[in-house]
């Protein structure tokens, strides 16, 4: 039951990270969004809830996690009924941003109550499973609710539906979760402020070059200024008495390691997700809910890897997951490179998309076991926060070069298709596109498909840098391999 708690505040927070994206269209023509700020319905709360994700794991360590995980869903579901009730752009932005706050804030104490709840050994390696299944799979799981919830209601309730959800798991957390000890400390108000701020002008930067190109002056101010926040975040962090980010995490080479490979991992899961939630819906002509059911077979086969990798870790240890997970993964994306506009769902989506999830699930429990290995029980906290900020910011900040990488390449292939409509186009069909500006089919569906192409070359490279990571930096020690097994071995209980 109290894995059951767990596991449904993760689901919540995480889905949510793609409900919206099939709701965007009907979000746009409720609110009068523009094209270009409909995309921060989405990077406002990715951002908030990556940047603050430290501060929260920190939160628990000093207050008590299972106080804190209750504030944080709370906090969660009220942001969602002021989402769902916005009235103007405005509002739903700020409800998003302090979703973002309280996904930030339950997110890392719900995976650092699994280390305080379930002993070191099997009992811990299947808790951590169903909490990497439903960290991968959860994706997936929201992109299908958004479809039912648009189709059926309308887009106000892929908020609503978190309200009932986040209720129903602050009533069974004092119940089922026992309080951990409180670590006396401080808050890292400096190193929570400029690591968001820093991240949120990378990705502006990214996003803005892809509209406006990469000498634009707000693109190359955004870029210099995130620089300089950046390296004043890291100069607080070693200046700081208890910092937000200790550092030192980063001296072992196998947590360095894994935050590297979850941070390319991610930039890679976000970019399938939101690029073929585009193809499915524009190309192939799928309506919201056949969009969210296409994606429904991620879900199932991550939980597959997810299920061998906690199987079999203690027997070959994380490394070879980490390995085979990423080549997985990699050879999925390429093979998404291979899509036109004469592909089908069946014939050349369904494949590669199940490739790409089973070498995700075995990841994901590799990568969490490994990043709270040998971590000490008052900095568990800050260990599953930074992993988990990891993920959302390497998500936001590779979504956003996926994006500048779609933009030029669409920009290119629409240089070659108008001229091809130009030559056929009736006099009527001219004057629309003179206004307009928008080619219709089949000349759009070319474009948007070399775009998406583009994109996943990049995130199959993204993976391969991830493999790469994992043959030459993580190192499995016997002692690991102890500990996965349930044995003594050195190091924190």
């Amino acid at each position: 039951m109290a894995l059951l708690v767990i596991a449904s505040c993760q689901l919540m927070v995480v889905l949510d990270i793609t409900i919206v994206n099939i709701a965007l269209p009907d979000i746009q023509r409720s609110l009068d969004f523009s094209t270009e700020s409909l995309a921060w319905v989405v990077n406002a709360y990715t951002l908030t809830f990556g940047g603050l994700l430290l501060l929260g794991g920190r939160a628990g360590d000093i207050l008590g996690r299972r106080r804190v995980f209750i504030f944080g869903v709370l906090l969660f579901v009220f942001a969602s009924l002021l989402g769902g009730f916005a009235q103007n752009a405005g509002q739903l932005l700020a409800a998003r941003a302090l979703q973002g706050v309280g996904g930030a804030i339950a997110s890392p104490t719900s995976l650092a109550l699994i280390s305080t709840t379930f002993r070191e050994g099997p009992e811990r390696n299947r808790a951590f499973g169903v909490f990497a299944a439903v960290s991968a799979g959860g994706g997936a799981i929201g992109l299908l609710a958004g479809g039912v919830l648009v189709e059926w209601l309308n887009w106000r309730w892929v908020l609503f539906v978190n309200v009932p959800i986040g209720l129903l798991i602050v009533l069974a957390t004092p119940r089922w979760i026992r309080e951990s000890e409180r670590h006396p400390g401080r808050f890292d108000i400096a190193g929570a402020l400029t690591s968001t701020v820093g991240m949120v002008l990378l990705v502006y930067g990214f996003i803005r070059a892809a509209q406006e190109g990469w000498r634009d002056a707000l693109t190359v101010a955004s870029f210099a200024v995130a620089v300089v926040v950046l390296a004043l975040f890291v100069l607080v962090e070693r200046r700081s008495r208890q910092p937000i980010t200790p550092l030192h995490m980063f001296a072992d080479r196998n947590r360095a390691g894994t935050y590297g490979i979850m941070l390319c991992l991610a930039a890679a899961i976000f970019g399938m997700f939101f690029f073929l939630t585009l193809f499915v819906q524009n190309v192939l002509d799928f309506s919201p809910m056949q969009a969210g059911l296409a994606f429904l077979p991620v879900s199932a086969v991550i939980a597959i890897g997810a299920g061998l990798a906690s199987r079999f870790l203690p027997v070959y240890g994380p490394k070879p997951f980490m390995v085979l997970g990423a080549v997985l993964a990699a050879a999925g994306l390429g093979w998404l490179t291979l899509t036109d506009v004469h592909s089908t769902y069946a014939g050349s989506v369904l494949g590669p998309m199940l490739v790409f999830s089973l070498g995700m699930g075995m990841e994901f429990v590799s990568l969490t076991l490994m990043a709270l290995s040998d971590v000490p029980v008052q900095e568990t906290g800050a260990a599953s926060g930074l992993l988990n900020a990891t993920q959302q910011v390497g998500g936001s900040l590779g979504l956003s070069i996926l994006v500048t990488m779609y933009g030029t390449a669409s920009t290119n292939e629409a240089e070659k298709q108008v001229p091809l409509f130009l030559e056929q186009a009736t006099r009527l069909e001219r004057l629309r596109f003179q206004r307009t500006g928008e080619l219709p089919k089949p000349f759009s569906d070319e474009v948007l498909t070399a775009g998406v192409s583009a994109a996943f070359i990049m995130a199959a490279i993204f993976t391969a840098i991830a493999a790469l990571i994992a043959v030459l930096v993580i190192q499995v020690r016997p002692s690991d391999l102890e500990r996965l097994k349930g044995g003594v071995g050195p190091g924190p209980v």
